[in-house]
């Protein structure tokens, strides 16, 4: 049966509670390797419709965005802030940490609402979930978008694009992290930092991605 408890249980038995590499502050619950939870994954998915776990794993764009946030936590500190498609929640966690009024996490994946209840027990933060698609209608009032790792797929990456440029027209600071994902547009946004985020070969094609944020222009 899929309830909260089998959720925290899975989440717990298949991850351990480790330092990303590019922030090493925080602590998130995440796989040490990717075949095996996969695996298991899609083994469990008809027992308990259990998603792709993209919460199992420190992302490079939402690596290089938590560490930007961090570093300039005056970007957070005492503003509303959206994790848009947070799924380890690390760049809410870091908004949190960085002194944020207030941090929404948002993902589809509901199995994302218990991974990132216990990293932000684990970082001893507070942040708030929401499993509804965003997409669906204007942003929420917030003072600051954060969106890492978001144009892995075409039609995502021009759904995504259009929703966060209205959100910017509307007066949100917008910030994305991306490690060169072939959807990811290179124009109307300005760079404003690049990192080497160590990573593994089996989530990307290079052991150490060269990530950078990005900021939408007036």
């Amino acid at each position: 049966m899929d309830t909260p408890e089998s959720r925290r249980a899975f989440i717990i038995e298949n991850t351990r509670l480790q330092a990303p590499p590019h922030t090493p502050e925080l602590r998130l619950h995440l796989a040490d390797e990717v075949t095996p939870i996969w695996r298991m994954t899609e083994e469990a998915l008809a027992e308990i419709g259990l998603p792709p776990p993209f919460w199992a794993f420190a992302w490079a764009g939402g690596q290089a965005l938590a560490r930007y946030v961090l570093d300039k936590p005056e970007l957070a500190r005492g503003l509303r802030v959206l994790d848009f498609a947070a799924g380890s929640g690390i760049v809410g966690i870091a908004s949190a940490k960085a002194g944020a009024a207030s941090v929404l996490c948002a993902d589809i994946d509901g199995y994302c609402a218990m991974a990132i209840e216990l990293n932000a027990a684990a970082n001893a933060v507070t942040v708030d979930f929401t499993d509804r698609d965003l997409l669906d209608a204007p942003a929420p009032d917030v003072d600051v978008i954060l969106a890492g790792d978001i144009c892995y797929e075409k039609p995502l990456a021009e759904r995504v694009m259009a929703w966060l440029t209205e959100a910017r027209h509307r007066g949100a600071t917008v910030l994305i992290g991306d490690p060169g994902r072939s959807y990811f547009p290179r124009t109307g946004l300005t760079k404003l930092a690049e990192y080497q985020v160590q990573t593994t070969r089996e989530l990307e094609d290079y052991e150490v991605k060269r990530t950078a944020v990005w900021t939408l222009a007036e």
